[in-house]
């Protein structure tokens, strides 16, 4: 691939902003416990609590960071409310990460 051909597939500025948004995000320990917490399960607050060990007001807050980032979505069943990801991107990011880490290098 030449220069000029890196410089014209190269993203916009505004989607420059958007990925590395998405990392800031990503970065924080405590919102990859949670993400870890509902790869699979579609959880309420009170379960995520649980697996997490935090305060019902920290998790939440959390879980508000990660639906503002759109890689959590929310789903009402009478009082409960119940979380998971938003989409499949969400977890292919998730499981390369872990992939990416756990490599023996």
């Amino acid at each position: 691939m030449s220069l000029e051909d890196i410089k014209v597939s190269m993203p916009n500025e505004h989607e420059i902003e958007e990925v590395s948004n998405l990392f800031k995000v990503l970065g924080d320990p405590t919102r990859s416990k949670i993400l870890y917490t509902i790869e699979e399960n579609e959880l309420n607050v009170t379960d995520i609590c649980e697996c997490v060990n935090m305060q019902k007001s920290a998790v939440s807050h959390q879980l508000r960071i990660l639906r503002d980032a759109k890689l959590v979505k929310a789903r009402k069943d009478g009082k409960e409310v119940y979380y998971s990801f938003d989409d499949d991107h969400i977890s292919t990011i998730f499981k390369y990460g872990l992939e990416h880490i756990r490599e023996d290098k």
